[in-house]
Parts: structure tokens; sequence; C-alpha cells
């Protein structure tokens, strides 16, 4: 019981500390700035452009060269190895160099056939295996 009025004394002293800490940092005053100055400091709110993304599964090798650093060959083993279930693969199954990735990765993705992930997947391992032979 002495333990417990003892830990409940500090927690209360330590929230009456932090209260008044704060309150001192309330009741400082701010500095004034010139109404000329805040208005040229304020950031403006502008929307960043929206970049519309590449599907690899779909885009044509014209719409693919277009990227950094894609060549019209990069373009060609891009759509013959499709489609992709992730955009991870072009590494993984040797389409570009890892390089080349991280310079389109940001601008690509790989959109699935179906929302229905079981069936995008039965989808995607039916074209590898007709790819394969």
């Amino acid at each position: 019981m002495k333990n417990r009025s003892i830990s409940s004394a500090f927690v209360g002293a330590v929230l009456l500390a932090g209260g008044w800490s704060m309150a001192a940092h309330a009741a400082a005053p701010a500095p004034q700035v010139a109404a000329s100055h805040a208005k040229a400091a304020a950031p403006k709110n502008k929307a960043a452009p929206k970049v519309k993304l590449v599907d690899i599964n779909t885009a044509s090798v014209e719409v693919l060269t277009t990227l950094p650093g894609i060549t019209a060959e990069d373009a060609a083993k891009i759509v013959a190895g499709r489609p992709y279930g992730s955009k991870a693969w072009l590494v993984t199954q040797n389409v570009i160099p890892e390089a080349k990735f991280h310079s389109i990765s940001a601008l690509v993705v790989a959109k699935q056939p179906f929302s229905d992930a079981s069936k995008s997947v039965a989808v995607l391992k039916k074209a590898q295996k007709a790819a394969s032979k």
C-alpha cells in the first residue's frame, strides 16, 4: 500500500511539473515577425504535378522507350516477358539490369488482370508455363 501511494505521488508530481513547464512555455511571448516577412516565408501549397504511371503489362514499345534509360531493345524484352506479377519482376527475371530498374521504378506499375489475386496468379502462372515451352 505504501508503494502505491509513493508511486501515485511520483506520477502526480511529474504531471504537475510537466503542466507547469508547458504553462511557462505557453506564457512566453512569441517573437514578432514583420507582416511582409511572414508572407514571403509562407510556403506555397502547390500540389506536385501528377505523373502518369506506365503499366508494364500493357504499354507499347513506343511508350516504354519514353522511360529514362530504356532502349528499344529493353522495351522489346519487357513486352516479350509479359505478364509481370509486379514491377520488381523486371529485375528478378533478368529483363533489365537493377540500375535501370531503379531509374524507372517510380514511373511504372504492373497492373493485374483481376482484382481477385488468386485469379491474377492463375493467369500469370498459365502465361509463364506457355512462355517456358
